[in-house]
């Protein structure tokens, strides 16, 4: 009996890996209230590479990230192909926080709201900030928990690899 619930887990495991190879089809909102398909955002902004950012306001990790990240972004758009959305997985209790604050850093990132967490839940999020790297199919390419100061430049160095390929 033992053996096959270890069994079961193991090809819970396997088929958890797989499910998350590519970007799941799930709808987000923007900023402005419009829902859209987060595969739809990636596969038509015009860029080979798109960084997935999942960050809240009440998160000092994911702050300090996307504020280390708007100082490399503008040179990574040019260099590496790359567009950053940065998805907000503030609820409904603190998301009007989320465009002052996004205001105030004068952010130049796309900001997609998933306050039920669906998005972040599909591709086993568990604390922010989760970074994901993905080709302009949907596949995903790196992914990334949690943040260390100077992990920018880690990405960077990823970005640079995908985009020499």
């Amino acid at each position: 009996m033992k053996w096959i619930v270890t069994l079961l887990f193991v090809s819970t495991l396997s088929l958890a890996a797989t499910a998350q190879d590519y970007l799941p089809d799930i709808t987000v909102e923007t900023m402005e209230g419009e829902k859209v398909s987060i595969l739809d955002v990636v596969k038509t902004n015009g860029r080979k590479i798109t960084i997935i950012n999942f960050w809240a306001t009440w998160c000092k990790p994911c702050r300090n990230e996307l504020e280390n990240i708007a100082y490399l972004y503008p040179d990574w758009q040019d260099l590496y192909d790359v567009e950053l959305v940065a998805v907000s997985i503030d609820d409904t209790r603190t998301q009007p926080q989320i465009r002052p604050y996004v205001d105030g850093q004068g952010f130049d990132y796309r900001i997609v709201l998933d306050a039920n967490q669906n998005f972040f839940q599909a591709v086993n999020g568990i604390t922010p900030p989760l970074t994901l790297v993905v080709n302009d199919k949907g596949e995903i390419l790196e992914v990334e928990h949690g943040y260390i100061e100077g992990n920018e430049y880690k990405l960077e160095e990823k970005l640079e690899e995908l985009a020499s390929h």
